[in-house]
């Protein structure tokens, strides 16, 4: 994903996802919704995706939880066919995160590793995102586990309710 299109996709989710009902109608690009879940559809470049927000954050610092500010905290599963991306799972954790770093998630016991990048985490391989997103459709919750540059430890609960639907809605969307 180009810094570009990271900061669109970033933008219009997380502007969508944040104001809620009401005003996620106002939005153009989102297509589709499920419960915990959103699509969202460009056409130039054609691109979809299926996102979530955290129904809960903690962050902690030495042992003790804080109040951090943080911006938006995503997750993310992409189609862009001009690239040949199909399925990309990414994350934004709202603050860039400690270099060298990875973000740790966690679907039903089965655990993932994220490498990070500024202020966003991917997969390594495409076949792990095929995992992730399988683990994803048969699970109930992603807990993510991850440093910020800072040293703040934070950990970010998402509901996989929708998550089915949505990333087929999206993928279907997408379809190359």
């Amino acid at each position: 994903m180009t810094m570009r299109s990271r900061a669109f996709v970033l933008a219009m989710a997380g502007a969508v996802l944040a104001a809620g009902p009401a005003s996620a109608q106002d939005v153009s690009n989102r297509v589709a919704a499920d419960t915990d879940w959103a699509v969202f559809e460009v056409s130039d470049p054609k691109e979809c995706w299926a996102v979530t927000a955290p129904k809960e954050t903690v962050n902690t610092r030495d042992g003790r939880t804080v109040s951090v500010r943080r911006g938006d905290i995503l997750l993310f599963v992409t189609w862009r066919p001009e690239q040949s991306i199909a399925g990309e799972v990414s994350f934004t954790g709202g603050y860039p995160f400690a270099e060298g770093s990875t973000v740790q998630m966690d679907i039903g016991g089965t655990a993932f590793e994220l490498f990070t990048e500024g202020e966003y985490a991917w997969p390594a391989t495409p076949a792990d995102d095929l995992k992730i997103v399988t683990a994803i459709k048969r699970g109930a919750n992603a807990v993510l586990t991850a440093r910020s540059s800072r040293g703040t430890q934070t950990k970010d609960t998402f509901s996989l309710l929708g998550a089915t639907a949505m990333i087929e809605d999206a993928e279907s969307r997408c379809a190359s």
